[in-house]
């Protein structure tokens, strides 16, 4: 994946025969004329930044335009075509400065573009600035959970090391990631109360192997077993 995020952020073949050639791109001339839209875009190692936009506080149209335009998809379906060969085409929404309307991308390496844009397990993607930051002393104050440097450490005294460290719990955690909700019976829709929760390797083990032997649970759902199409050679 470092091979296909590097390419991908400097425009380059990631795979197949052509790897490590620039991607093929459809320019135009140019306008002479100054553009104050790149007045204030700064660019280095294939990454760039712009800085032309502002917004003010109270300016809430604006700023909401500005969080739809953050938030857009990294791919326009609609500016997406196949040439006649077979290759894909995407149209750019604003020509670059030097001229670049269409970017070409061969089937293989189009995908190879999209797996870059895919984030990695576990890795939050939100990122909080100001008082909603971790390292900010008033984030107690305006998060609901009142976490954060600024918590009065006799709160702390009342609960368990576990309870410290335990943001949430498995039910929770099972809910949110899973989207299963243990609290409700899968039977009836009723309310369910969790009695305990087990850690332990060994012991879920044994109550599993208990309950498979008693039948209460299903047998594994394993994929069947397949031999090497050259595994009559090797016999």
């Amino acid at each position: 994946m470092q091979q296909v995020l590097g390419c991908s952020v400097s425009y380059r073949i990631a795979v197949g025969p052509q790897q490590g050639r620039k991607v093929f791109t459809l320019q135009t001339i140019p306008s002479c004329e100054d553009d104050d839209r790149f007045a204030q875009v700064a660019k280095e190692s294939g990454f760039s930044l712009h800085a032309g936009v502002a917004a003010q506080a109270w300016e809430r149209q604006k700023l909401e335009r500005l969080c739809r335009y953050i938030s857009r998809p990294a791919v326009s379906e609609k500016r997406l075509s196949l040439t006649p060969s077979g290759d894909i085409r995407y149209q750019l929404k604003t020509p670059y400065r030097d001229g670049t309307t269409h970017i070409i991308f061969e089937p293989l390496d189009f995908i190879a573009k999209l797996a870059a844009l895919v984030p990695k397990p576990r890795v939050n993607l939100t990122r909080f600035h100001g008082v909603f930051a971790p390292n900010s002393k008033h984030r107690v104050d305006v998060t609901p959970a009142k976490r954060g440097k600024g918590r009065p450490h006799e709160e702390h005294e009342d609960k368990t090391p576990e309870q410290r460290h335990q943001a949430m719990t498995w039910a929770q955690r099972l809910k949110r990631v899973f989207n299963i909700d243990v609290s409700v019976c899968p039977k009836c829709g009723g309310d369910s109360r969790v009695i305990a929760c087990i850690e332990d390797q060994p012991i879920i083990d044994k109550i599993l192997a208990h309950l498979m032997k008693k039948g209460a649970l299903p047998p594994p759902l394993l994929p069947a077993a397949r031999a090497s199409p050259d595994s009559d050679w090797f016999a």
